[in-house]
């Protein structure tokens, strides 16, 4: 089988790629700069991008099975779901696709509902926040052992972007969820502290937990770009987690076989980028 993947050099993507190669699949990668991608030897990397669907269908030819993203905005608003997702599954199915997953993220959009009435076997993937978003503290580790957040009371079962790849890859060769919305999770719920401890057991270091208050958190959101309305997104699911966020389900495993990669793991496969 052929497997299409779309955001294909994304924090996800990259794992559904490797984990479709080492299974012994032929993988078509989707990007819109081909050149840049930095993908492994064996992937077919084409040009395309989901805003402009003309470019997509020549991609598809000869897929069997596509892994798809919900979301198609620009740096502002990267969780801007993709208006163009109705054109995208027709064409799917009009090139024969059989079997597509979808990595659900932001708020429901078009493609969303056009998937569920493709008539295509079809299985949506619903992380909680990803282990790979604490990236985003490494520049402040690095300079001074600080992180600066809000909302220290709230959980998260955060999950391991191998294991959302893992799972991506599993159904999308072997199907057997068809239909069905696969929450994904870690194997804990912890603290934004939890989670700095964890890293500062890694990096072998003391990194300070510093909290900061809504207003200030609000403050920083909008100082970086981003609009009103994914500050008020940020500020319900960070400091309003709902229950699927904090509810860790043994998805994962029941999918892949194997357990759900800890954060300690994570953190001590990411120690260099935190030391620097």
């Amino acid at each position: 089988m052929t497997v299409l993947v779309t955001g294909a050099t994304g924090t996800v993507g990259r794992q559904v790629v490797g984990q479709l190669l080492r299974a012994g699949q032929r993988v078509r990668a989707l990007t819109r700069n081909p050149a840049t991608a930095g993908l492994p030897d064996g992937v077919e990397v084409v040009a395309g991008d989901l805003t402009d669907p003309a470019s997509v269908g020549p991609a598809l030819a000869g897929v069997t099975a596509l892994h798809l993203i919900t979301f198609g905005g620009d740096g502002a608003n990267p969780y801007a779901p993709l208006a163009t997702g109705p054109e995208i599954v027709d064409l799917a199915v009009r090139a024969g696709v059989r079997r597509i997953t979808v990595l659900l993220g932001g708020e429901p959009g078009p493609l969303q509902a056009a998937v569920e009435a493709s008539g295509l076997e079809w299985t949506l993937l619903a992380p909680v926040e990803f282990m790979a978003n604490l990236l985003e503290w490494a520049p402040s580790v690095r300079s001074e052992g600080v992180v600066r957040e809000a909302f220290a009371h709230t959980r998260s079962a955060l999950v391991h972007e191998t294991d959302i790849g893992a799972v991506a890859a599993t159904v999308l060769v072997g199907g057997g969820y068809a239909g069905r919305t696969l929450t994904l999770t870690g194997p804990e719920a912890i603290t934004r502290p939890e989670k700095v401890r964890t890293i500062a057991e890694a990096i072998g270091r003391d990194v300070r937990y510093v909290e900061l208050s809504e207003a200030e958190a609000r403050a920083r959101w909008a100082g970086e770009g981003y609009p009103a309305e994914v500050v008020e997104f940020f500020v319900e699911v960070h400091g309003n987690t709902p229950e699927i966020g904090y509810t860790v389900v043994p998805t994962v495993e029941q999918v892949t076989g194997r357990p759900a990669r800890s954060f300690a793991q994570w953190a001590a496969e990411h120690a260099d980028a935190f030391r620097g």
